[in-house]
Order: structure tokens, then C-alpha cells, then sequence
């Protein structure tokens, strides 16, 4: 099948006006980190919501780990987190790049939103960043009524290979029992390193198939290809997703990435786990970040809203769509 066929028309267009990302290889890896396009620099943000970076303990042996944190000046009391992980296919991007979401979910939903820094591939291969992430949750279910937070009520997420990151940590946490989540949110997640799947090698646009294999390569270094590839690295490896959070998914139709979305939120569902998974017809990867505008991404993000709104706000007023 040719992707071609199938997109979106508002979609397409708005992939025809914009310039590429490109291929992302190691000669093209510094080039790309420093261009802007991975940041919405463009959209003005409003002073309703306040930025914070702080710094706390990394894993033992590592640097400290810079957190983000956004909260709306009128939010009063202690109230939910939503511990995020910026996307980049691990190895991309910054926690800046998540600033437009959190100025408008943090109005919407009164929630403080902590965007981690954790390394990046290939110069920080796994487990770095996966050890930074539990490093900087764990010091928020610790530490966070220091910043407003509840921390009895913290849910994680994050998009791409961020999404990969969540899903991941998501494991970890059930695993290693120090403590609880709310819920995990996955926008179209990075989960699987063996590529196996039809969709993964669909010549697509924004992540294209070599750009998923160099970002698998770099994050994993030298267990890519290899059978023993843990979960905590490439959560698709998870053969017991039992106990986890409830969870969201999200993923357009021609996205790399559907194939393996949907299986895992199949098994989610047949361990148990309580999962809401959503699919946009004619939608490649990142299609609510350079098409906003489109119909199927304002669906996309009343269909989320709706799902956030209902983890976070349990017990107050119902929530106005704003979309």
C-alpha cells in the first residue's frame, strides 16, 4: 500500500507548506537538534501560566536532572501532576518544545505539568534516559508538595519517543513498587525496536523508516538487534502488561507507529488495564503539531481533553470544551 493515497486533504497541505524535518541519520543529527522546527517558537505564550525550571538528584552517579515545571498563576492549593516526556525518537528535542501544551493544559485543567530532561541517544544510550525519567518522578511522588503538587494524584505521558519513554516508565514504576500512578498517556508511542511491523516500513513522512532505525540504534547502542532487549528499553518486549494504569493512546492511521499502537493497546486490554486507544484516518506522525488546524487533529485533541479531563478532574464540574 502507498501512504500517498490516504491522507488527510488538510493534512497534505498543510506537509506540502511546511519545510521537512528530514531523515535523521548521524550526519544530520546536530543539524536538525538546532534547527527551531521542534519548537513551537512561533506561538506566542500567554502569562497565565508560570515556567520553572529546577534542578534535582539524578540516578546515583549521573548529573542532576533539570525539570520544567508549569503551573497557572490563579491554581491555588495542592493539585495533580502530569510528569511529561518530551518527544524526539530519544534522540531529539527538549522539554521547551512542550510549552504551548502545558500553557493551555494547565489553565484547562488546573493540573502542574513536569516536563523532565533526560539525556540523549546516541551520546547517552540506554538506560540513561529511561533512569533519568524514574529519577525525576520519583523525586516529584517525594518532593512535589514543595511545588503545589499532590502527589497521590500523578499521572505520566508524553508523545513519540516520549510516548516510548511513558510506556515505559509505566513498567518500571509497576515493577519496582516504590510507589503509584494515576494513569499513562501515550501520543502516538515509540514501543518497538524490531521494526517488524507492516507500518514500519512505510516510506512516511516526519519519522521515516531510517529515521526509526537510527533512533532504535542509538538508544539501544549495543543491544540493538539483539533478542534480550528488555521492556524497560523497548516496552513492545513486555510479555506481562498486567497492573499497569489506565491508559490512552492516540495514533494517525498512516503513523509507523500504528501497527505496534494498537497491538500493545490490544494486550493492554487483555491484561486487564484499562485502555482508551484512538485512530486517525488519512494522519501521519505529528499530524495535531504541524496541522493544527485540520479537522481530524482538533478531533484528535477534544477526543484527549475529554480523556484527561476525566483522569484529572474526578469529582469537580464537568470541563467546557474549549477545542
Amino acid at each position: 500500500m502507498s501512504p500517498e493515497l490516504f491522507y488527510d486533504p488538510e493534512v497534505r497541505a498543510a506537509l506540502e507548506a511546511g519545510p521537512p524535518l528530514g531523515t535523521v541519520t548521524a550526519e544530520t543529527l546536530h543539524r536538525i537538534r538546532a534547527s527551531s522546527g521542534l519548537v513551537n517558537e512561533q506561538i506566542p505564550l500567554s502569562e497565565a501560566v508560570t515556567r520553572t525550571d529546577i534542578l534535582v538528584p539524578g540516578p546515583a552517579g549521573a548529573p542532576d536532572i533539570r525539570l520544567r515545571v508549569h503551573r497557572a498563576v490563579e491554581t491555588v492549593g495542592d493539585v495533580p501532576c502530569l510528569f511529561w516526556m518530551h518527544g524526539g525518537g530519544y534522540v531529539l528535542g527538549a522539554p521547551e518544545q512542550d510549552d504551548v501544551r502545558f500553557d493551555r493544559w494547565c489553565q484547562r485543567f488546573g493540573i502542574v505539568g513536569v516536563v523532565v530532561q533526560y539525556r540523549l541517544a546516541p551520546e547517552h544510550p540506554y538506560p540513561a534516559a529511561i533512569e533519568d525519567c524514574y529519577a525525576g518522578l520519583a523525586w516529584i511522588k517525594e518532593h512535589g508538595a514543595q511545588l503545589g503538587i499532590d502527589i497521590g494524584r500523578v499521572g505520566i505521558g508524553g508523545p513519540s519517543g516520549g510516548g516510548g519513554l511513558a510506556a515505559a516508565l509505566g513498567l518500571v514504576v509497576r515493577d519496582r513498587a516504590e510507589f503509584d500512578l494515576d494513569y499513562q498517556l501515550l501520543i502516538y508511542p515509540m514501543l518497538d525496536d524490531t521494526r517488524s511491523t507492516v507500518s514500519a516500513g512505510w516510506e512516511v513522512p516526519v519519522w521515516t523508516p531510517a529515521s526509526n532505525e537510527f533512533g532504535w540504534s542509538s538508544y539501544l547502542g549495543p543491544l540493538f538487534g539483539r533478542d534480550d532487549v528488555p521492556p524497560q528499553a523497548a516496552p513492545v518486549r513486555a510479555t506481562n502488561l498486567e497492573g499497569l494504569p489506565s491508559t490512552y493512546i492516540m495514533v494517525g492511521s498512516l503513523d509507523g507507529f500504528v501497527d505496534e499502537d494498537i497491538d500493545y493497546a490490544l494486550r493492554l486490554n487483555h491484561a486487564g488495564v484499562p485502555v482508551e486507544l484512538r485512530v486517525y484516518p488519512g494522519a501521519p506522525h505529528g499530524f495535531e503539531g504541524f496541522a493544527p488546524q485540520a479537522a481530524v487533529s482538533r478531533q484528535a485533541r477534544r477526543d484527549l481533553n475529554d480523556w484527561l479531563g476525566r483522569m484529572v478532574e474526578s469529582g469537580r464540574e464537568p470541563i467546557v470544551d474549549r477545542s
